[in-house]
């Protein structure tokens, strides 16, 4: 077991073990949130058929080379939905509704709006358009053969939205990770209960769930078990088909701390404890069977920051998004921090896009792991690497956004 490891050294540890989910076909009403599990190609034209943009009147531009207030014949109307539609020959015209499909013949759609003069068999307009004003060609948006997804992605209205327009029903997406959320400590009671005197509710297990299921993976409950080394070992053995468990306390070096010493005797195996980061110093990650575990501190930041850093790109890897290793942008330094030198830092950020599109970024305020409301201020975690003790206002940082934020305007 290695041990006080290197932030980067534990992240790549964690996702070498992140072996993507089997395919599941769901259909298209369930698809949303789910992650497509390969290409999608397009079987026909998107749009499939030429149509007008406008209600109107489908001309030949021709017709109006000489005389642009010429009177056109009336030979037809085009509803959406039409089939047979009437050949525009010239000196004609067909009224047309916004969707119908375009008539042979035609080259533009005179709007209605432009309609100079008309009786009941005959039409000029005030304005002549240019051959291909409001019309929408077939396979504008997507050709047929096209890949328009390439497997990965997560599904969100648009996406699902496209599906439907390819006919792409069901779909084919990846099995969400089954994660167990496991919190440990005699000293919890769950949100509903009134606490008794040293007594606290249980804040992580809720929102750990909460974590899980935004990130895409499935937590049917968050689970709670007191400090005790049989009870821990029952409820782990209860359930052993889960992909990953997460557990909130007792990994790190107290009296009452059992996870990791009972996972290691159920025949687990503890691939690094602790890191050399804060919050999260006493992290661990293994294996028990066919599982991957994850140990987080009990205090609610450090379990929060340490699931968005290691937890969430597991489960993305998992589901073969590409997205399993956190985008990071640049940002300047709005006011100086300070850190141990040693220890990479995920400091909660507030940052702010100014009018030019540049990020400014600043700490919450106070960062210890007690104090959650600096998770709620937050928009972002401020990378702050080990070799640094001071970083100066003014200096550029990688930050990551939290997934359930935006960065505020300056």
């Amino acid at each position: 077991m290695r041990t006080f490891i290197p932030f980067p050294e534990a992240l790549d540890t964690v996702l070498s073990h992140g072996q993507k989910t089997e395919q599941e076909i769901v259909s298209l009403s369930d698809a949303i949130g789910r992650t497509l599990s390969g290409p999608i190609k397009a079987a026909d034209d998107i749009p499939p058929f030429a149509s007008s943009a406008m209600d109107g009147y489908a001309i030949r531009t021709a017709d109006f080379r000489d005389d642009p207030q010429r009177e056109l014949i009336i030979a037809g109307h085009i509803a959406a939905g039409a089939v047979h539609l009437p050949e525009v020959k010239s000196g004609t015209c067909v009224e047309i509704m916004t969707g119908a499909p375009f008539p042979p013949g035609a080259d533009a759609v005179a709007q209605k709006e432009w309609v100079r003069q008309r009786t009941e068999s005959r039409v000029s307009f005030s304005r002549v358009p240019d051959p291909g004003k409001h019309v929408r060609p077939a396979a504008e948006d997507v050709a047929q053969g096209e890949q328009v997804f390439k497997g990965g992605e997560r599904i969100t209205p648009a996406i699902l939205g496209m599906l439907a327009s390819l006919g792409v029903d069901p779909v084919p997406v990846r099995y969400a990770p089954r994660v167990r959320i496991i919190s440990s400590g005699d000293e919890i009671v769950e949100a509903c209960e009134e606490p008794d005197e040293g007594q606290i509710r249980n804040s992580n297990g809720p929102s750990l769930r909460a974590q899980v299921l935004e990130a895409g993976g499935f937590c049917a409950r968050h689970e709670h078990v007191p400090d005790t080394p049989d009870e821990i070992r029952q409820v782990i053995a209860s359930d052993p088909d889960a992909d990953i468990l997460v557990f909130s306390g007792g990994v790190s070096v107290g009296d009452h701390d059992h996870i990791r010493q009972v996972l290691e005797s159920m025949g687990g195996k503890t691939l690094f404890w602790k890191v050399k980061q804060r919050p999260g110093k006493p992290l661990a990650f293994g294996t028990l069977g066919t599982s991957v575990f994850i140990g987080l501190p009990g205090n609610p930041v450090s379990s929060a920051m340490c699931f968005e850093i290691y937890v969430r790109p597991l489960i993305e890897k998992m589901l073969g998004r590409s997205s399993a290793r956190s985008s990071m942008l640049t940002a300047q330094l709005s006011r100086d921090i300070r850190k141990v030198e040693e220890l990479h830092f995920f400091t909660r950020g507030i940052a702010r896009v100014g009018g030019g599109g540049q990020i400014k970024v600043e700490d919450t305020g106070p960062q210890r792991s007690n104090l959650y409301g600096s998770v709620v201020r937050a928009n972002c975690i401020i990378h702050l690497p080990a070799g640094i003790d001071r970083i100066e206002a003014g200096s550029e940082v990688m930050i990551q956004l939290l997934p359930w934020a935006s960065p505020l305007p300056a």
